[in-house]
């Protein structure tokens, strides 16, 4: 075997199974079909099942087996049947990508009990289910990917919850890789920057994309695909040593002073 193929083996996830939280839209989506793409049979988890649906659809008419799930990933039994169901019909569970989440920016006067909760259910505890999930179902070789957030280490102005959220996913990430570990389950995040997806464009300004630009050492703003290209590399053979690790997707902001 070549250099090129053995590449191309490490890199691919024919056979696989994976989940994917808040795969209907954006970054998810992305993701979704990425894996898709590298071979992977997926399941699609929305809280509104019809857009996960329309998801599976779109794989579908490209010949790639999918399945549609819907529901509140906030809600434990959400995501763990939906790993059970995916596991029952394909006989395995490999990935596990958490990506759900839900967030509105503002001044710290204006957080309310129920923006928090909404916040901390869909972005935090849903990573919680998502690791038990695959404590369950998953076997050796199986890979846990959480999305954090470049926010994760940054004093994002007016994203209180938001930034603490996705700082507390690095630390459900590095004690998920102890925990399972010894089954040969990987757990990794990846952090993106500034990407432009439908969720993060409501929330920001012209003003703040330009200002974001200026910052970036790249000199543009992240992609949903950048992001799932990293999701392809965390789920595949060719990162079967990684674990309780981060990749920021940022264009290098994070680490400039511009």
């Amino acid at each position: 075997m070549n250099a090129s193929n053995m590449s191309a083996q490490a890199h691919s996830l024919a056979g696989r199974v994976a989940l994917v939280t808040g795969g209907a839209r954006g970054i998810g989506r992305a993701i979704v079909t990425h894996l898709a793409d590298l071979g992977a049979t997926v399941g699609v988890l929305d809280l509104k099942k019809e857009l996960a649906e329309e998801a599976v659809a779109a794989l579908a008419a490209k010949g790639q087996a999918a399945m549609a799930f819907g529901g509140n990933v906030a809600e434990q039994s959400t995501i763990m049947e939906a790993a059970a169901q995916l596991k029952s019909v394909h006989g395995r569970l490999d990935i596990l990508v958490s990506n759900a989440m839900w967030v509105r920016y503002g001044p710290i006067s204006e957080l309310t009990p129920e923006m928090v909760r909404r916040m901390v259910g869909t972005g935090f505890e849903s990573v919680i289910w998502g690791i038990q999930a695959a404590d369950a179902h998953m076997g050796e070789g199986g890979s846990v990917i959480n999305v954090s957030s470049a926010a994760a280490f940054l004093g994002l102005p007016r994203g209180l919850t938001y930034a603490g959220v996705k700082a507390g996913v690095l630390g459900l990430t590095r004690a998920g890789a102890v925990d399972l570990g010894p089954r040969g389950i990987r757990v990794n995040a990846i952090c993106p920057g500034f990407t432009t997806t439908e969720g993060v464009m409501v929330n920001v300004t012209p003003e703040m994309v330009q200002k974001r630009l200026a910052r970036t050492p790249m000199q543009r703003v992240g992609t949903p695909e950048d992001v799932a290209r990293v999701a392809g590399f965390l789920a595949s053979p060719a990162s079967g040593f990684v674990t309780g690790e981060y990749i920021k997707v940022d264009g290098g902001a994070t680490y400039a002073h511009l």
